[in-house]
């Protein structure tokens, strides 16, 4: 077994993998560039070199700076991760070379099935249903016209060295194409430096099913499958496994073809071939991922097999000691992907520190609920523009999928974050929503249940008293600290006449009652006319300034994110992807606030501001242009992916403030119009 190994990677794949090297007794080297100094795989490792400047272009995809480093450290094997070198022949043949382990499969492998165009025309030619398509390099825009017309629309544009849905555009026309295709090659060569692209058919209501192997060279099992039908602009965010769409029969052949496959390359690693279903269970390969996959820890949970282990031992030699037979998937697993991006902003990457870092612990139940949590982040540590913006994977393992999605929204209500904004709203709405809860999944669900983006999820009455419960609670603990400060806590049980609380411009009017030397408090709703409405119970721990309001409402447990709002606003909370504010006022002062003055915010409808830090990749327009609504005015580059920024009104250019190449912030102006 080897001693030492080097991680060629960053984030929280390289945290996971030194997490398993760690519990076999390796020791672990880490590799950063300049803006990762600070970051925790660095931390957590037992050496850690620097390989360069920030841009992965000039730090984790440089060959040379990688071999340096495990020559310098001795190290024995080299883990790749996903992305960056995890699926580049020529870094596993400089590694083989200089005598180091190449932690993945062998060379050939990866050329045929690493390659999106080569392993496509080796499946074909071994009889496994592919995609109907253009199984070759598209030169430019007017070839890939050609062919997509040839196909017929829709098509899908992809990169030939692509993953994670970088370099990938869908296409229901011609003009779309012809927008796509440059995008789609730049993004290939910013995050591949490989900047070849292909043309497929693009299946309507597809599901993404993907079938995880591992295989020795000689041996390969399968070890079921993963559900990835949950996705943004191509880019996974929700995962489970099982899938809830496939029987036994259909799981026994795609397993069984996917082995087929990794046999013919003689395989010898964790691996991933993917395929697209349709409605009908008809199945069709995708690729083959040659490496980890991000979502490989809903595997790991109904298995319990670990695959980064599994894949050390095998690059280490070792055989397989798991048969076909022996692999039994227990319970249902779901994976939620925590992103650095404003879900009420069309997602547009957020960037900047962590002020606050707080996610769920990590556990399992007397009642058999896990909740895992990857990450490679810690509170104070910095969300750059240079990387993928993923902050954490969070997932929850129960008995069955119904526990196992409830799961997953309690510890969603559990994840505090403040200094960037994050799309855990928009994940606790999917677990929420109706058709996700029925598994009725396909590609297109995101786009289909939430066409005009994301604006949170519409509160309830029921839901609504629940949050005014939690904030007068909330309102009395204050309160009560505020009368204990003052030395005058009464040994009798308090009674607050009535209150009002605003939520969502809905008034409640409340009442509260509470024993000093108790947590629970009753809470008394009335109705218009001072009645009583209502009595509830609430108990918690919570004390000013937590992130988590984590109690007993009315005898059942509610978490809710909770955050002191600024002035007379009182809190905001967050529940289930809702988001209310509850300000909660005395008589007096709820009849005075309506003399309070409105801010109103500047009229920026002049101008074209820059949504997110990034790259100005291309200014499309120049002075004196008339532009129409909807036409696309600059390109900006943020984490790797490019944003088209469209104009939301006609109108003429006054003048151009941003060039190609500019760095810029948040809202700083790039066009202004007359």
């Amino acid at each position: 077994m080897f001693k030492k190994i080097l991680i060629a990677n960053r984030g929280e794949i390289a945290c996971r993998v030194i997490k398993t090297a760690r519990k076999m007794g390796i020791a672990t080297v880490a590799v950063y560039s300049d803006a990762d100094k600070d970051a925790l795989h660095v931390e957590m490792a037992d050496e850690a070199v620097n390989i360069g400047a920030p841009a992965s272009s000039e730090s984790y995809l440089v060959i040379d700076k990688i071999l340096k480093a495990v020559k310098e450290t001795g190290a024995e094997a080299v883990h790749p991760g996903y992305g960056f070198l995890s699926e580049n022949a020529a870094f596993a043949v400089a590694l083989e070379k200089e005598g180091i382990a190449f932690i993945g499969p062998n060379v050939r492998a990866i050329q045929v099935m690493g390659d999106k165009i080569e392993s496509k025309k080796f499946a074909s030619a071994a009889n496994v249903s592919t995609v109907p398509g253009h199984l070759g390099i598209i030169q430019d825009a007017e070839e890939a016209l050609k062919i997509s017309g040839e196909i017929g629309y829709p098509v899908m544009i992809k990169a030939s060295a692509g993953g994670g849905g970088k370099g990938m555009r869908i296409a229901w026309s011609a003009d779309e194409v012809a927008e796509g295709f440059q995008s789609a090659v730049n993004e290939a060569k910013s995050s591949f430096g490989d900047d070849r692209v292909f043309v497929e058919k693009f299946i309507t209501d597809p599901r993404h099913i993907e079938i995880q192997i591992l295989a020795d060279g000689t041996d390969a099992i399968y070890l079921g499958e993963r559900e990835c039908s949950i996705q943004r602009r191509n880019q996974k965010v929700i995962e489970e496994a099982p899938s809830p769409f496939l029987d036994e029969a259909t799981r026994k052949k795609m397993g069984e073809q996917a082995v087929s496959l990794a046999k013919a390359v003689d395989y010898c690693s964790a691996g991933t071939v993917e395929f697209i279903v349709d409605k009908e269970h008809n199945f069709y390969f995708l690729e083959m991922n040659t490496r980890l996959q991000v979502e490989h820890p809903v595997t790991e949970l109904i298995t319990g097999i670990d695959l980064v282990e599994q894949m050390i031992r095998v690059a280490a030699g070792e055989k397989l000691t798991i048969a076909q037979k022996d692999v039994k998937l227990n319970g249902w697993a779901i994976e939620t992907r925590i992103y650095a991006e404003d879900p009420y902003r069309g997602f547009l990457p957020s960037t900047g520190r962590l002020v606050r870092y707080q996610p769920p612990e990590e556990l399992t139940t007397s009642d058999g609920i896990t909740v895992r949590n990857d990450t490679g982040v810690y509170e104070g540590g910095e969300i750059s523009i240079y990387y993928d913006p993923m902050i954490a994977k969070l997932c929850t393992h129960a008995e069955t999928r119904e526990k196992a999605v409830e799961a997953m929204s309690v510890a969603l209500d559990s994840f505090y974050i403040e200094g960037i904004q994050h799309n855990i709203p928009f994940l606790g709405a999917i677990m929420e929503h109706e058709r996700f809860r029925s598994g009725n999944l396909t590609t297109g669900f995101i786009a289909e249940e939430f066409p005009d983006g994301f604006e949170g999820v519409a509160v309830t009455p029921e839901r609504a008293d629940k949050l005014v419960l939690v904030a007068t609670f909330m309102n009395e603990i204050h309160a009560l600290r505020a009368i204990q400060i003052s030395d005058q806590l009464p040994n009798r049980p308090r009674t607050v006449p009535e209150e009002w609380v605003v939520a969502l411009d809905r008034e409640h009017a409340v009442s509260v009652r509470t024993e000093p030397d108790d947590d629970w408090l009753i809470v008394i709703l009335l109705d218009d006319d001072g009645n009583e409405r209502s009595r509830h119970s609430v108990s918690s721990e919570w004390r000013p300034g937590d992130a988590i309001f984590d109690g007993i409402v009315d005898g059942e447990q509610l978490t809710v994110l909770v955050e002191r709002a600024t002035g007379l606003q009182g809190y905001n909370l967050s529940y289930r992807g809702s988001k209310i504010n509850a300000a909660v006022r005395t008589h007096n002062a709820h009849e005075l606030v309506q003399y309070m003055p409105e801010k109103v915010a500047p009229d920026t409808s002049q101008f074209l501001l820059c949504p997110m830090p990034g790259l100005v990749v291309s200014i499309n327009v120049e002075v004196g242009d008339e532009v129409k609504v909807g036409q696309a005015l600059a390109v900006v580059e943020a984490m790797k992916m490019e944003n088209i920024l469209r104009a939301e009104r006609d109108g003429v250019i006054a003048k151009v403030e941003a060039a190609a190449g500019d760095s810029l912030q948040v809202d700083q102006v790039i066009i202004e119009f007359e």
